[in-house]
């Protein structure tokens, strides 16, 4: 028997990012599991940047009423007919990007490149994402977590980690002793992204506000700069002379710090990106590209094999998921904003039924 589970839900857009306006906590029937799926009794899940494009309505309009949450950690009470490798009590973590599995791209490994892909808690719904006491996954979706690692911290890796391992392994192809720039190595994706880089014994150059320098050091990054200040490329320059340069620069801030990037790499050097947190209409110099034989790769997201690969980093204690604060769903717009504002925050922030 179905019963009743409490979910944040939004059915009208903020483009004015008034988060308290259209968040409710509300009651909605319990997901049932399709053949192929399993139902995850959330235990923790985590604020992610597209959470606030969901809200915002841009630049994908999600489906309403919506449901947001593409990060959740949790133990899986009920499985479909045919799920072949999960039983009910496993702990489990959501691998959230859903794809066709049959095209080219998906059976050549690369489900992230599928053009049917979605983004779940992002582009799914009605009412189909990890803000909800219950929710439901297919079985190819689902990781298992390993012992060791607790809930809030694979809730906090779900996204970030696999999409920070995805950036500097599969695609910059990051190698021991190169000299890594990181972007924003406060948020999220920025502080896996260190620990990543030192993983491979790389020098480790990050950026940040004033007050997380500090906190980018205690993490193992080799030389911190405020990316604030209007010289900060020259301060990262002369670090990175004595090594040769900078050999990969791993980016998800994109406008107001996009070219700079760029005249940072070495020759042959390589800027990879997830995002654009500040803005995707970003000022180039080609000259910094063709004459510099810069590659300049993509990223998004990653396979469920590359989150296994850094959840089984993580129970080895090489990596740790860093959490900046806990909310309850009652007060998801305060987290939001947060996240929204970014003062302060190192970190992921996670959201729990209670």
């Amino acid at each position: 028997m179905h019963g009743i589970v409490k979910a944040v839900v939004y059915e009208s857009y903020a483009p004015n990012d008034d988060y308290k306006s259209i968040l409710k906590v509300k009651e909605i029937n319990e997901p049932k599991a399709k053949p192929n799926e399993v139902i995850i009794k959330v235990k923790a899940a985590a604020c992610n940047y597209n959470d606030i494009w969901g809200m915002r309505g841009k630049p994908v309009p999600v489906p309403l009423p919506h449901i947001s949450g593409s990060d959740i950690a949790g133990d899986v009470v009920e499985v479909g007919n045919e799920v072949q490798n999960l039983k009910i009590g496993d702990r489990v973590v959501s691998h959230s990007n859903l794809s066709c599995r049959v095209c080219q791209a998906c059976t050549d490994g690369r489900e992230f490149d599928c053009t049917n892909r979605m983004v779940w808690g992002f582009q799914t719904g009605p009412l189909w994402g990890g803000f909800c006491e219950m929710t439901h996954l297919p079985e190819v979706n689902v990781a298992k977590i390993p012992e060791g690692v607790s809930y809030d911290e694979a809730a906090a890796a779900s996204m970030t980690l696999l999409t920070s391992w995805h950036m500097l392994v599969s695609r910059a192809k990051i190698r021991p002793g190169q000299v890594v720039l990181i972007m924003g190595g406060g948020s999220g994706v920025g502080t896996f992204g260190i620990q990543i880089a030192k993983l491979y014994n790389c020098v480790v150059i990050s950026t940040g506000s004033p007050d997380k320098l500090d906190k980018l050091k205690q993490l193992g990054v080799d030389y911190a700069v405020d990316h604030r200040k209007a010289d900060w490329t020259k301060e990262v320059r002369q670090i990175a002379k004595p090594f040769g340069g900078i050999d990969i620069t791993f980016d998800h801030i994109g406008q107001t710090h996009w070219n700079d990037q760029l005249t940072l790499l070495k020759y042959g050097g390589t800027l990879v990106t997830c995002g654009a947190t500040t803005g995707y209409d970003a000022k180039t110099d080609l000259r910094h590209i063709f004459f510099k034989g810069t590659n300049i790769l993509g990223s998004t997201q990653g396979t469920k094999a590359e989150l296994e690969q850094g959840l089984y980093w993580m129970s080895k204690k090489k990596i740790k998921a860093i959490i900046d604060s806990e909310y309850i769903f009652e007060n998801a717009a305060e987290a939001h904003t947060k996240m929204l504002i970014g003062k302060g925050l190192f970190g992921k922030i996670l959201l729990k039924p209670s």
